[in-house]
């Protein structure tokens, strides 16, 4: 079974991928050490695929679960809807000896996650991931959250999991348009750190929900060595997992939350900084369009619709956590596989790349 180690003192924790591990997932849980009850928080749509076989594998270790449900979609990932989730996990009974398992994609992981940071001042969870994204990227570092109607994740806690399960055969429940999205932040993380798993994802078919498990793996490693370098993104180098994200997420909190999904408006994100990279750090063209064709590989948009506003992302932009003190800082390339964080990136330079979004490759 391909194991990521997390480590991170008193809070480590493994992240354990193998094909058909959510039927496991109680007798994984207990030999971590979790006791007391469980609370599985999961979405709608999520839970007719999996919660069943979730729960069964709970009960027959004696952990008793409850199941709280929240719409699918990214509006959900409000604090309205984590004291919705609170309330219902005090009115089963759950108190500090609980624990909170998040089954699902990244909005559920999030919500999740700062419900268990929150309840009775902090409860342990884990994390049941069923999306490439969550998979590979958010189920793993402890961001947890909420947004505002100002910009996303302005709310929230560090609070890492207690365990991280991924079973890649979860996958085949997803349509199309959510497996695909996750390939953005699959692509970003060999753009920064890997470059030769970019020639391993150009591989894969985006018609099939064949993912191996150690690709799999070997992005959760690259985001776990990036996270116990930086847990709380203090000293600049977890902002390398921003790569992309800065525009990404104004274009994504620049339309209704859910309209756009979140490797949709990454992937665009994607396609600016690389602009961004060739005018202030070298990055080849060449380079610039071998990871632009793998985006358009897992179809996600390149061209940025023209009633977004440009004016509208750059408001929301200055909403986003990653400026400070207003100024942001901007993840760049200066070759596949070699990312830094760049203070050279004006206003002026995000304007003009999201007005390039709006041209055809």
């Amino acid at each position: 079974m391909p194991t990521v180690h997390v480590d991170l003192g008193e809070r480590s924790y493994e992240v354990l991928v193998e094909t058909g591990l959510l039927a496991r997932a109680g007798e994984t849980i207990a030999r971590a050490g979790l006791k007391g009850r469980a609370a599985i928080v999961s979405d709608e749509t999520v839970a007719k695929y999996h919660a069943e076989a979730l729960q069964a594998s709970l009960q027959a270790v004696g952990f008793n679960p409850t199941l709280h449900l929240v719409p699918a979609g990214e509006a959900s990932k409000s604090m309205s809807r984590a004291e919705e989730v609170c309330s219902s996990l005090a009115a089963a009974g759950h108190d500090r000896r609980s624990f909170v398992v998040a089954l699902g994609g990244g909005v559920v992981g999030d919500l999740a996650g700062f419900v268990a940071s929150v309840f009775y001042r902090g409860i342990p969870f884990v994390q049941v991931p069923t999306t490439i994204v969550a998979q590979v990227d958010s189920s793993v570092g402890g961001k947890t959250g909420v947004n505002l109607a100002e910009g996303k994740n302005l709310l929230g806690a560090f609070h890492q999991p207690k365990l991280v399960i991924v079973d890649p055969s979860v996958l085949a429940t997803l349509p199309a348009r959510e497996y695909h999205e996750g390939f953005a932040e699959v692509i970003k993380h060999a753009a920064i750190r890997d470059a030769a798993m970019l020639a391993e994802i150009a591989k894969l078919d985006p018609a099939t929900r064949d993912v191996p498990a150690d690709l799999i793996a070997r992005n959760i490693a690259i985001k776990a060595r990036i996270v116990e370098a930086d847990e709380h993104e203090t000293k600049g180098i977890r902002a390398l997992l921003n790569f992309g994200h800065t525009i990404g997420h104004g274009i994504e909190a620049a339309v209704p939350y859910g309209e756009m999904l979140h490797g949709e408006a990454i992937g665009l994100g994607l396609r600016a900084a690389l602009l961004l990279s060739e005018k202030h750090s070298g990055l080849s063209p060449s380079a610039s369009k071998s990871i632009l064709d793998l985006l358009a590989h897992f179809h996600l948009p390149l061209v940025l619709d023209p009633a977004i506003t440009t004016g509208r992302v750059l408001h929301k932009l200055g909403r986003d956590k990653k400026f400070e003190a207003g100024k942001v800082r901007f993840v760049l390339l200066r070759d596949a596989g070699d990312a830094f964080v760049s203070d050279a990136v004006t206003t002026s330079d995000m304007e003009a790349a999201i007005e390039h979004l709006r041209m055809p490759r």
